[in-house]
């Protein structure tokens, strides 16, 4: 059997669902600067089992390295401080500020929340490269505390996280890290996409691997035209979800739905979820998760997400997560997140590696279209 890790969803509303989450190692790149011609930039995202998705940032003069989740329902940047001497941090990269000519000290008291509980540390000041760009002076957290994720965190392969979502939710209102390069001039286009491979459907060669692209949108990893959505908030990447189907089985009407990279299977409220699992015949497993009999997917209906004037189609065996035959993991979760920012559907990962997703920053909408296999 591969080995399995569950990890929180990083979506900063109390929710919790499933995430596995490894990266290349990519050589340094040259950093370019705010007065030199703007294009887009590439980073190399890996996928292990479907469920982990990240890539590599540099912090500090000369950069150290940290793999991080790019995560669209978060807003802060965080990685483990030198002094992180908990066991989860124990094989992870370290942020050393000594090392770093760029560092500027803050010092004030970092915490924030995610749906399996909160990391906390301290501020600091540095520069981050991310891909060929580069931002100066951005204020960061070096964790000391991140026993809030709970082992996911001690045996997942990620340092930290860099969360994408809007400035709005960010803890301490620090800027992030896309709205540094916006302000900073480094990108020409205010919009970012994700590519996410699919190990069910294997991409062909140059695709071997995911990509995040900062700054323009790449029409090799989508096919047919991109659809956008308006945002209903500038918190999350929140639209409207007009419904969602199983088979010919309406599941649920005009709900929010937030994209989240964070989260790599879907989630909704506890009641439609059970109701979902009920259709499929899953069972209840661990932590509010559900399996299927592997024998079964090829039998179950197809899951239909209408988005605006489109519906957007997962096949069966893009929603279960198949574990060599031996456990199959329903790709959906049940959550409740209570008003004002509920209650809502997150489409995570299961989503994502269908439909090419692009958000929009500057004209506040997300597009998608059928991703290239």
């Amino acid at each position: 059997m591969k080995s399995s890790i569950l990890v929180a969803a990083l979506l900063a509303v109390g929710a919790d669902a499933v995430m596995r989450i490894p990266i290349n190692r990519r050589a340094p790149s040259v950093r370019r600067g705010w007065n030199e011609t703007a294009s887009p930039a590439k980073v190399p995202i890996k996928n292990l089992e479907n469920a982990q998705y990240y890539g590599e940032i540099q912090i500090g003069t000369p950069g150290q390295p940290f793999t991080v989740v790019f995560d669209t329902g978060s807003s802060n940047l965080w990685v483990p401080a030198s002094n992180c001497t908990q066991k989860g941090c124990k094989k992870k990269h370290k942020y050393t500020a000594a090392k770093s000519s760029s560092y500027k000290a803050d010092g004030r008291i970092f915490y924030i929340r995610y749906g399996s509980g909160p990391v906390s540390g301290f501020l600091s000041n540095d520069q981050v490269q991310v891909g060929d760009l580069e931002v100066t002076d951005i204020a960061f957290a070096e964790i000391t505390d991140a026993s809030g994720l709970g082992p996911a965190f001690a045996v997942g392969q990620f340092d930290g996280i860099l969360g994408m979502a809007w400035d709005t939710i960010s803890v301490d209102h620090l800027e992030t890290v896309f709205g540094k390069m916006i302000d900073e001039k480094l990108v020409d286009q205010q919009i970012f996409a994700f590519y996410l491979s699919s190990e069910a459907h294997p991409p062909l060669p140059p695709l071997h691997q995911g990509e995040l692209i900062i700054g323009g949108i790449d029409s090799s990893h989508y096919t047919g035209e991109l659809t956008y959505e308006p945002l209903t908030s500038e918190t999350y990447w929140e639209i409207t979800m007009k419904g969602m189907s199983l088979g010919t089985k309406s599941i649920t009407n005009n709900y929010k739905a937030v994209l989240d990279t964070g989260t790599s299977i879907l989630a909704g409220p506890k009641a439609d979820v059970a109701a979902v699992a009920k259709l499929v015949g899953a069972k209840p497993f661990l932590n509010g998760e559900y399996t299927v009999p592997c024998k079964s997917v090829s039998t179950l209906p197809v899951l239909n997400v209408q988005i605006g004037a489109r519906t957007y189609s997962i096949k069966p065996e893009d929603y279960i997560i198949n574990d060599e035959n031996e456990i199959c993991l329903f790709g959906m979760t049940g959550i409740d997140i209570p008003p004002p920012n509920g209650p809502l559907w997150i489409l995570g990962d299961v989503f994502i590696r269908q439909y090419y997703t692009v958000f929009d920053w500057g004209n506040k909408r997300l597009g998608f279209a059928t991703m290239a296999k």
